[in-house]
């Protein structure tokens, strides 16, 4: 941190655009000659930010993550959407280009025909998909794909059926 109140003088300020390359957030840090001195070879100093380095998007996350967990028709992933006001899981068996289960707080079947709470539907979609699994004789998920979305009530009710079952680590 000493250094760079030193350096400020000597270089060129305010930096110029980089004139080799066209990225937008490229800018050149050049020495200038001193009088009377030889001019050494100096390396130039690139400085380039990256966007979004500190936050990356969930949906780029989560594609990375999908190439490294696939689902089977023997170990489905479990992949969880939660909008504001709706919940929808499905198991995926990727290799197969399948949806072995699907179920929504949408559902006619789940949300019954008085209309219960979201998070009351929610936790009956929990229950429906273990019932599935059971049909399905699937004993354990590839994992858990939640999409980046936050643990809130719906998805809490959601889990607690399928962790009580023996599918999400607790």
């Amino acid at each position: 941190m000493a250094t760079v109140p030193l350096l400020r003088p000597m270089l060129s300020w305010p930096p110029s655009p980089c004139p080799a390359t066209s990225r937008h957030n490229c800018f050149v840090f050049s020495l200038p000659r001193q009088p009377g001195r030889r001019r050494a070879a100096y390396p130039r100093i690139e400085a380039t930010a990256r966007r979004g380095a500190r936050t990356e998007n969930a949906k780029v996350r989560n594609r990375r993550l999908q190439r490294k967990y696939n689902g089977t028709a023997a170990k489905p992933r479990l992949s969880v959407f939660c909008s504001n006001r709706q919940l929808y899981a499905m198991l995926v068996d990727d290799h197969g280009k399948r949806i072995l289960f699907y179920g929504s707080t949408l559902q006619e079947a789940i949300c019954g025909d008085p209309r219960c709470s979201t998070v009351e539907a929610a936790r009956r979609v929990g229950e429906e998909l273990v019932k599935a699994c059971k049909e399905l004789d699937v004993s354990e998920i590839s994992c858990y794909d939640r999409n980046g979305f936050a643990r809130g009530e719906k998805m809490m009710a959601f889990e607690g059926p399928v962790a009580q079952h023996g599918f999400l680590p607790r």
